[in-house]
């Protein structure tokens, strides 16, 4: 916003992680482990404790040219901006998760 030339930077951390692994890594952060069943679209990730699903494929949020890797490229804004990320993966899943279950209140957390 502070450069003097307007152009156009892609922020980004420019790792990769899967779906699958967001979801471990946030189930994790309310202290619940997933276990996947199944394979393709039926395909479920249950609570590895008590087999409830908890996460299921939904084929109307399938991109109709879907591509194999999403990837942003963060060089351009380093270089130009000296701009880098600075929260790690992990802290990113774990603030998210922690601000959707205080918005939504304690009744999220497992008992």
């Amino acid at each position: 916003m502070q450069h003097e030339t307007p152009d156009d930077y892609v922020l980004a951390t420019g790792e990769t992680h899967s779906v699958r692994e967001f979801i471990e890594k946030s189930f994790a952060v309310v202290s619940r482990k997933i276990a996947w069943r199944g394979e393709g679209v039926a395909e479920v990730g249950v609570d590895a404790a008590s087999g409830q699903v908890l996460v299921e494929v939904d084929p109307r949020y399938f991109r109709p040219t879907e591509v194999d890797l999403l990837l942003g490229d963060p060089a351009k804004a380093r270089k130009i901006l000296g701009w880098q990320h600075r929260v790690p993966f992990d802290e990113l899943v774990r603030e998210m998760v922690e601000s959707d279950v205080a918005a939504i209140g304690s009744s999220a957390r497992p008992k």
